[in-house]
């Protein structure tokens, strides 16, 4: 399989944590919320969290204080699909494909429902054929991207379809819940809104060549508690915990190591780095794990500093950063990892 191009959008608007904290202080839940939890908020928002900015799908950040079923579920509807499509546009252009040469969608969400699933509406919109192969992937969180991208190749090789899009986008902001759990808190704080889009076929592209080699996956119910979602009076609720950024970085560890072994390789190898940064905290452990060094994360730090945490969306945005940043060819590393616990990785031959 191969990646013939890459396309990212967000919202047109673009939010600083100083406003973010700003419109926190000036909303009726900074009363509600206790006096711990005004500090932690405080504290992310006001110091360096690796996060300066995220672009959010609301007219005004007084928007995101509006938290109840309806409104939350309406944000989506109204967003992901405009999202989505912004994405898939940006992606079929430079891989000089019509829309209606597309055989099949795989898109992944897990920060909203739609049913019918929110492929039709990405079809409707992109005027894709009516005989085109839709998949809808839910529940895999901010790892959704290599499952994702999995399904596509498994799509291409059994040659069920020639060109297939692979799809994630979150609005995160249509998952909005705030109460007195430090990690909900914290949580609110980090995560914005986007879509990332690629077009995948069985033959390289004209220019840079993308090549998908192997991959590897593990999943532990164990720790499933450490990071989720759970449905509390009708809306979505995410489970953050501490424990998160160690395990991401052992997991990321384990499924790097099982590819790398498979291919006579060593870490030395892997001359760029796409990884998901669940935040700051984690591209530190990240970092420590697999020893690498700031530099090697360069890519994931600046999309993490400008979007915050895009959830399933994010490794799109790195992966396009650094394509368009020119970086040689050779091993790339594409990881992700989410709700379960689950870690994905999946090494890439660029040229």
């Amino acid at each position: 399989m191969y990646i013939n191009a890459i396309g990212t959008a967000a919202p047109e608007t673009r939010y600083t944590k100083a406003q973010c904290l700003e419109a926190f202080k000036q909303s009726a839940w900074f009363s509600k919320l206790d006096v711990r939890t005004r500090f932690v908020a405080d504290s992310v928002l006001r110091h360096d969290n690796g996060i300066e900015a995220r672009w959010l799908a609301l007219d005004s950040l007084a928007d995101a204080f509006d938290i109840d079923p309806d409104t939350l579920a309406a944000r989506f509807a109204r967003h992901a699909p405009k999202l989505a499509a912004r994405a898939v546009t940006s992606a079929l252009a430079p891989a000089g494909f019509s829309p209606r040469s597309i055989d099949a969608i795989v898109v992944s969400t897990c920060t909203g429902y739609l049913c019918p699933g929110l492929s039709g509406y990405v079809i409707e919109a992109l005027g894709l054929r009516s005989d085109i192969q839709a998949f809808d992937l839910v529940g895999h969180g901010c790892g959704a991207a290599v499952p994702n991208l999995l399904l596509g190749r498994a799509l291409l090789e059994s040659g069920a379809a020639d060109r297939v899009l692979s799809v994630c986008v979150e609005v995160s902001s249509a998952a909005m819940y705030l109460d007195d759990d430090p990690g909900v808190i914290i949580s609110a704080c980090l995560f914005g809104d986007g879509a990332g889009a690629a077009v995948l076929s069985r033959d390289p592209a004209a220019q840079r060549t993308i090549a998908w080699k192997d991959s590897a996956s593990v999943i532990d119910p164990a720790f499933r508690e450490a990071l989720r979602f759970e449905h509390r009076g009708g809306m979505l609720r995410n489970i953050l915990t501490r424990t998160v950024p160690a395990l991401a970085a052992d997991y990321a560890a384990k499924v790097l190591d099982q590819v790398l072994v498979r291919s006579a390789l060593d870490r030395s190898a892997i001359s760029t780095w796409i990884l998901h940064a669940g935040g700051r905290d984690v591209l530190c452990a990240m970092e420590k794990r697999l020893q690498l060094q700031p530099f090697n994360l360069r890519h994931s730090a600046a999309m993490l500093y400008e979007y915050g945490n895009l959830s399933s969306a994010f490794v799109y945005f790195v992966l396009d950063a650094a394509l368009r940043s020119g970086e040689r060819g050779g091993w790339w590393w594409l990881s992700s990892f989410g709700a379960g616990f689950s870690c994905y990785g999946a090494l890439l031959e660029v040229h």
